[in-house]
């Protein structure tokens, strides 16, 4: 599989990225929280241990809950970061993390929208389908300050597109019709315990992978 780390060529890669073994748990928002619905603060100091915890937080978070991306506002903090871990649908893997992301989508004859499921970890359960572009690009820094552009093609162009509406306060029901949102969040409601409950076997069972390594 081609791997790529903060959009560079990285080779051969972990399963669970070195980020979420050092990482802490923490709780992910659900849709109808505040911080969710406000757009995020700029990063401003780069470099800090704390910036790299909540990194590290972040990236724990979404393996647990078996996401491809995760914006900070869903764990609680309105920073404009978002990390990821999303496979493209053309044998690539994409992992990383962006502060203060632009995003750029195509225009004119080179945008074409294409409509496939997504879902959220902020929307447990539910899964519709949403147009997105099919190419997407961001540009924002890493977590030192260094300047960062990633790019992205097909699923990955759209977890892109969904973590930056994030940081915006805009969670993806916001793009669906009034008929699609209430399916959404009907789905929701039905598949919410079992979600949790997977979630929570999973941070069980990292959690004890944890204190083998640590032997």
């Amino acid at each position: 599989m081609d791997v790529r780390v903060q959009g560079r060529p990285a080779g051969s890669y972990p399963t669970v990225a070195p980020e979420a073994g050092r990482g802490s748990l923490r709780r992910i928002t659900e849709v109808g929280e505040e911080v969710l619905r406000r757009p995020c603060r700029e990063v401003t100091e780069f470099g800090s241990a704390e910036l790299s915890a909540l990194i590290d937080d972040m990236f724990l978070a979404m393996h647990v809950a078996e996401g491809a991306g995760l914006a900070a506002n869903q764990v609680g903090v309105d920073l404009r970061l978002f990390v990821f871990d999303c496979l493209d649908g053309r044998g690539g893997r994409h992992v990383g993390h962006i502060a203060n992301p632009v995003l750029e989508l195509p225009e004119g004859e080179g945008r074409r929208l294409v409509e496939d499921v997504e879902g959220c970890l902020s929307v447990p359960g539910a899964t519709v389908v949403v147009p997105r572009t099919e190419s997407a690009v961001v540009r924002g820094f890493d977590k030192d300050g260094e300047p960062l552009v990633i790019e992205g093609r097909d699923y990955f162009a759209r977890c892109l597109q969904h973590e930056t509406d994030h940081l915006s306060g805009t969670v993806y029901l916001d793009r669906l019709s009034k008929r699609n949102r209430k399916d959404a969040l009907e789905q929701m409601e039905e598949r919410r315990e079992a979600v949790y409950a997977r979630r929570a076997t999973m941070a069980a069972r990292l959690e004890k992978l944890k204190q083998k390594q640590s032997l």
